[in-house]
């Protein structure tokens, strides 16, 4: 499920939407660093200017 409060820049209907490209998996946002976060893809998907940026290759590769 994806989380999100009332100071998500992008909206919020949008983010119950999306789904990892990878995985298919849910998401969760992260409003501190602006990303959606795919944990099983261990992936987060930056958010610039209030949209969602879906790609593989745009995508920072979490650490532990």
């Amino acid at each position: 499920m994806i989380e999100a409060d009332r100071e998500t820049p992008i909206d919020r209907k949008l983010l119950e939407l999306l789904v990892c490209p990878l995985t298919k998996g849910p998401l969760t946002y992260d409003r501190e660093k602006s990303e959606l976060i795919s944990k099983k893809a261990r992936l987060a998907y930056p958010v610039r200017d209030g949209i969602p940026i879906m790609l593989p290759s745009e995508a920072r590769t979490l650490e532990d």
